[in-house]
């Protein structure tokens, strides 16, 4: 039989209303953000349902917001005896991940990715860091150009995801150096990313190091089902590989383009995106466009998803 994976999104997937219509039409999506709630000591679900976008936009609040709408939708495809053959999470989305495959408690996960959000935005002042995407950047470039832009400064590869498309993240002037030189050697676009930190490249040790003293402390569980882990691409199934899985991501690039390839090498031909919004299936039509990936982050969309994986 085709497998399925389910892909889990990170920062940027977030909006307003995102997970409300889960929670008024299934109880189990319900009593998802109601643990969130009582987890974190304040209304999580309302700044989810309602905002204001700014609120939310603050890295703190994203990703146990983001986390706590794809764990609503992951119980909820349980509850109707939809289960992956595989997961993988984009960044924050390993975390969603690891819950949806019995790793680790929903609760220590909210937690800690709250915690994750404040230590990166911690790590690095405000304006010293940026990101930026480099689009369409001809093959063999990129390793030259960084080495190029960085000046005794930091500016690495921070997310591979997609084979038309590159982000990376440092010094904010060496960041803006490497956008210029992409666009001489070719790239069809440069974008400065709206972030608050430079999130996966060597800046962020502070908040690694802070990460890893939570991350040592919380229990861990074998995993379920197989997790495509960010920073090696590697499948992995143990509570050890897991744990320092979410201390690595936070320091090394995203390997989302050679995860996506080694889940279709494994026989995947189903993928879910599980969470608000559907940036992992652009992704996915962008590293393989005869994949079929499907949304479940909306209460509509279960009918669609049921049909597919039946």
């Amino acid at each position: 039989m085709p497998k399925v994976a389910f892909l889990f999104p990170g920062q940027g997937s977030q909006r307003p209303g995102m997970g409300k219509s889960l929670a008024e039409a299934f109880p189990a999506a319900r009593a998802v953000f109601q643990e969130a709630d009582q987890a974190l000591g304040f209304h999580l679900s309302r700044l989810c349902f309602e905002g204001p976008e700014e609120t939310l936009k603050l890295t703190e609040n994203t990703q146990p917001a983001i986390l706590t709408v794809s764990i609503a939708a992951f119980r909820v495809l349980q509850q109707h005896g939809l289960e992956p053959d595989y997961v993988a999470g984009h960044s924050l989305g390993e975390y969603s991940a690891l819950v949806a495959a019995g790793s680790l408690s929903f609760a220590d996960a909210v937690q800690l990715v709250r915690k994750r959000g404040r230590y990166m935005q911690e790590a690095v002042p405000p304006g010293v860091g940026a990101m930026a995407a480099l689009i369409r950047l001809p093959d063999g470039k990129l390793e030259m150009l960084l080495a190029q832009a960085a000046r005794l400064e930091v500016v690495t590869a921070a997310n591979f995801n997609a084979p038309d498309q590159v982000v990376i993240a440092g010094h904010a002037t060496a960041v803006q150096r490497a956008m210029e030189l992409a666009r001489a050697a070719g790239a069809k676009r440069t974008v400065l990313l709206p972030v608050s930190a430079p999130f996966h490249c060597p800046l962020m040790k502070p908040a690694q190091q802070r990460l890893a003293v939570d991350l040592n402390n919380t229990t861990f569980q074998e995993l379920r089902c197989a997790l495509v882990n960010n920073w090696q691409a590697k499948e992995i199934r143990s509570a050890a590989e897991a744990r320092q899985g979410l201390i690595e991501q936070v320091v090394r690039p995203v390997r989302w383009t050679q995860s996506v390839r080694y889940l279709i090498s494994r026989g995947v031909e189903r993928f879910v995106e599980v969470g608000p919004g559907a940036v992992l299936c652009g992704l996915l039509r962008s590293i393989d466009p005869e994949q079929t990936c499907l949304r479940f982050g909306e209460a509509d969309d279960l009918e669609v998803v049921r049909a597919a994986l039946a």
